[in-house]
């Protein structure tokens, strides 16, 4: 994975993990990541023939507030783009794959789920019922959407994933606009993706949130558990065009 980033040159990801037999960050160089309740298996099962991280629905890694250096993606100007490259293992609704994300403490900036119960219809800001799709979460203002208990500012894909096959997900913010890609093509849902939002993205300052794989804070507790392979995370400060991200995927596909 990390080597088909190499075709995006000179763009470079802010940070990125491929997750060849190590934990590590490749460059730029990141602090390690952090796993509470279990590290996860390391599998011959990646998305570019490498391996990857087989997650159980609990564990999860974390970068501290303190550490975030660039990842900190935050102010009125931000942009941010998230890859992950997954293979899903369960339909439990909710599942967060990476992100800054505390829903606990209002320190929302942006997170690429999976999942949800339901999207929101933008015309509108009702949510409806919907299942097995990609959301990508931006939030301005860190807290709920006002008017509502939850946060409703989210891109939703209009196309059903499978389990138990390699996908390359993505969530692009370019200030005006929250979009999510599948296999490097914009699933576009009319009133859903693109989910149109100005205002950049929510600065949690000293007191803000973690950098998260595989679980997010909400409600106080670490949930909304990711349940699969995670084959390589990459996230960049700046918006990636739909032909970057078809690019990816032509070079990372599975072997």
């Amino acid at each position: 994975m990390p080597a088909a980033l190499e075709l995006l040159a000179p763009v470079k990801p802010i940070a990125c993990w491929s997750f060849d037999h190590t934990l590590e960050g490749k460059e730029p160089a990141m602090p390690p990541l952090r796993w509470s309740d279990g590290e996860p298996t390391w599998v011959a099962d990646g998305a570019s023939g490498d391996g990857g991280l087989r997650i159980e629905p609990g564990a999860h890694a974390y970068i501290p507030r303190a550490e975030l250096g660039a990842l900190n993606v935050c102010g009125p100007d931000a942009r941010v783009t998230v890859v992950a490259w997954v293979k899903r293992r369960s339909a439990q609704p909710w599942q967060f794959i990476a992100g800054v994300w505390d829903e606990t403490r209002a320190k929302r900036q942006y997170g690429l789920f999976l999942n949800a119960a339901r999207y929101t219809d933008q015309p509108t800001l009702q949510r409806h019922p919907c299942a097995d799709r990609l959301h990508g979460h931006i939030s301005d203002v860190g807290g709920p959407t006002a008017g509502d208990v939850c946060c409703l500012t989210y891109a939703t894909g209009r196309t059903p994933l499978p389990l138990d096959a390699w996908l390359m997900l993505a969530l692009t913010y370019d200030g005006s606009a929250i979009r999510v890609y599948v296999n490097g093509e914009l699933d576009t849902w009319e009133g859903a993706n693109p989910f149109y939002l100005g205002g950049g993205i929510f600065d949690g300052s000293e007191g803000g949130a973690d950098f998260t794989i595989g679980s997010n804070s909400v409600a106080g507790h670490m949930g909304n558990a990711f349940d699969g392979v995670l084959g390589g995370l990459a996230v960049f400060d700046r918006t990636l065009a739909e032909s970057d991200l078809q690019r990816l995927h032509a070079s990372a596909r599975p072997a």
